[in-house]
């Protein structure tokens, strides 16, 4: 299994002409982080979670020619912006692309999209199979998730266990009982926003504590704001086991 991350960022944080931190102007690479997403490529299949603002711009970037399966966390714009951009993998592969999601995400899709939906469609919008999610296993383009179920302040989302790959994000809040589906997994993605603490999101501090309580092999962060820091800078002072992830970044799990 191959892991991707498309984008590491968010759109969180002070506007860009009143950066103090110089990420946004930083010449690392590893600095310019698009809104967060992370492609798995598991037996010739293709799965997406999240398609937020700069969807379109990902795929071309990693050169992604099929889609077999699109996942949501959960329905904020950032996450849900660029669904309409698998119209490009509905033509390339001729066939409808399978949408996986809770009964919260389906309705802002439906909000946000309604000509996917109408009864008469105007040629070439995106063709979808909508499956719904709970908090139980599902069969995602021959591959079983575990859905973990998470809290964004107090929004549900939801994280994903997919073999020994955990993947987390916008969260701030996971109960004893969720974090069993976590232990074991070889490698954990989670999201950290920035040092100081926030109302909705895992700070540093907060990830790193989860990160050891979890045990992981390797750790990765994201959902990173600006706020945080620079990539090089920040990536030297974490634990052993334990990394900033960075867009275009890709890990095998074994």
């Amino acid at each position: 299994m191959k892991i991707t991350f498309l984008g590491t960022g968010t759109s969180q944080g002070i506007p860009l002409i009143a950066c103090p931190c110089n990420v946004c102007t930083s010449a690392d690479s590893k600095d310019k982080r698009l809104r967060t997403s992370v492609m798995v490529e598991i037996e010739g299949k293709v799965i997406v979670i999240d398609s937020g603002p700069d969807f379109r711009q990902q795929m071309l970037r990693e050169n992604v020619k099929r889609l077999d399966a699109l996942i949501f966390t959960h329905a904020h714009k950032d996450h849900i912006a660029g669904m309409d951009d698998i119209r490009a993998f509905n033509y390339i592969g001729q066939r409808r692309i399978d949408i996986y999601a809770d009964e919260i995400v389906q309705i802002a899709i439906h909000r946000e999209f309604p000509y996917i939906f109408d009864e008469i469609k105007y040629p070439g919008v995106p063709e979808v199979n909508m499956h719904s999610i709970a908090n139980e296993p599902f069969m995602a383009a021959g591959t079983s998730i575990t859905p973990i179920e998470l809290y964004h302040y107090k929004l549900p989302v939801k994280g994903f266990r997919i073999g020994d790959f955990t993947y987390i994000t916008d969260a701030n809040f996971i109960s004893e009982q969720e974090k069993k589906k976590i232990i074991g997994s070889k490698i954990l993605v989670l999201n950290a926003l920035r040092k100081e603490t926030h109302i909705s999101h895992f700070s540093l501090a907060e990830a790193i504590a989860l990160a050891q309580e979890i045990g992981a092999e390797k750790t990765y962060f994201t959902h990173i704001s600006h706020q945080l820091g620079l990539h090089e800078e920040e990536n030297s002072q974490l634990p052993n086991g334990i990394f900033l992830a960075y867009d275009g970044l890709y890990v095998e799990v074994l």
